[in-house]
């Protein structure tokens, strides 16, 4: 998130009152982690379709997750990470305003810096989320340490659902 860029931006039709209650007949708010790879995007298309089918309003987060190593590394510019996520959550805010227009789906974007899986659980939370849909980890050290899709699973508070 850049100085100055709201956090939470909403796009889409007017909020609707939805026809049910919370966990009752589907998941009335659908969370997606998103980051720029080929997984979330993934993901953050199987979550506006499920949205868009089950009548749910959709909640896209981006964690901007600054690594404390970057700014040691030497020849790393730390300015030079940092403005590149700036860019990034600028593509996908233009990206979801776009997919939000098409699809008629009210869509929440949320920007935050810091640990991704803290920062999802908290707007899961804050979101009241009824379903958190993440893509998996392309990392092969995740299958060893623990992935973020795989912390959320073991939280246990929401149904997750990990994309390919």
């Amino acid at each position: 998130m850049s100085v100055g860029a709201p956090d939470r931006e909403e796009y889409g039709p007017e909020a609707r009152p939805l026809p049910f209650e919370r966990g009752t007949d589907g998941p009335r708010v659908v969370l997606v982690g998103v980051d720029g790879t080929r997984t979330s995007e993934r993901a953050g298309w199987y979550a506006a379709g499920l949205a868009r089918r089950q009548g749910a309003a959709l909640v896209v987060v981006f964690v901007s997750a600054p690594n404390g190593l970057t700014a040691m590394m030497p020849g790393v510019d730390a300015g030079a990470v940092r403005r590149a996520q700036d860019e990034l959550a600028a593509e996908l805010r233009r990206d979801i305003r776009r997919g939000a227009e098409e699809l008629g789906l009210p869509i929440t974007f949320v920007c935050r810096r810091g640990d991704a899986y803290t920062e999802l659980r908290d707007a899961a939370d804050e979101f009241h989320a009824d379903l958190v849909v993440v893509g998996s980890s392309e990392q092969a050290g995740h299958r060893l340490v623990g992935s973020v899709a795989t912390r959320l699973v073991r939280a246990g508070r929401w149904p997750v659902v990990v994309v390919p």
